[in-house]
């Protein structure tokens, strides 16, 4: 593997860590993730990682409940997910740590820049969980701010999709997918890759990005190594 990267922010789905049951955890499928990782660690990556709620709670979908409150739990659900997946990762030989920019007891370490950089310098895998701690962001948005925060020099999107699209390709069977494409672009043809307050914030601070299926082999791996059958998304 070459060294394209020092830092890198992982961004994992939720329902994709979910695996075929599309709720909870698919343990084999966060095994993978692990492994994937260790091989980034041994290479003298450093790793942060947010995960999305979407396995637990998807909010918007209800009228009933105040939006605040929605976001709230929103925000519970990645920290249960970063408890679980950050036991799977030391299961398989790495330390890690669990930052939130609430307090949570002693289950998390409040987010700080110094501290977080300095648990990466020192090989620990940090996951950013509890989103920005504010209603109405995303957790997109909590992936692009924690890695313009920490100095990352990519984020890497692991979604369910192999890419961008030029439209869904669930729907559309003729979908084009995008081997390159601007941040700019994806604002323009709003692809919504990330959410709007996320691509308007990665623009601004030139923040690239890379897409690609988590499902396939060793696709953590091969983002960073210059063999990513995804998409690009340059500043």
């Amino acid at each position: 593997m070459d060294n394209q990267y020092k830092r890198v922010l992982l961004k994992l789905s939720g329902e994709a860590l979910a695996g075929d049951k599309k709720t909870g955890f698919d343990e084999a499928t966060c095994i993978r993730v692990a492994q994937q990782v260790k091989q980034l660690l041994d290479k003298d990556i450093q790793v942060a990682i947010v995960i999305g709620g979407g396995n637990f709670w998807r909010g918007r979908t209800s009228n009933n409940i105040d939006r605040t409150k929605a976001d709230q739990i929103g925000m519970l659900a990645t920290v249960m997910n970063c408890i679980y997946v950050s036991e799977i990762f030391r299961s398989v030989g790495m330390k890690t740590e669990i930052m939130t920019p609430f307090s949570c007891g002693s289950m998390t370490k409040l987010f700080s820049k110094d501290e977080a950089t300095s648990l990466l310098e020192d090989g620990k895998v940090v996951f950013l969980a509890g989103g920005t701690g504010h209603p109405y962001f995303s957790t997109d948005t909590c992936v692009v701010l924690r890695a313009i925060e920490l100095e990352a020099e990519v984020i890497l999107m692991a979604k369910s999709v192999d890419g961008v699209y030029d439209s869904d390709p669930s729907k559309n069977p003729d979908a084009k997918k995008y081997s390159t494409i601007s941040l700019a672009d994806t604002l323009e043809k709003q692809l919504q890759v990330v959410d709007l307050s996320a691509t308007v914030l990665a623009l601004e601070n030139k923040m690239p990005m890379l897409v690609f299926a988590l499902e396939e082999e060793n696709s953590i791996v091969n983002s960073v190594s210059g063999k990513l059958n995804g998409t690009i998304i340059t500043v």
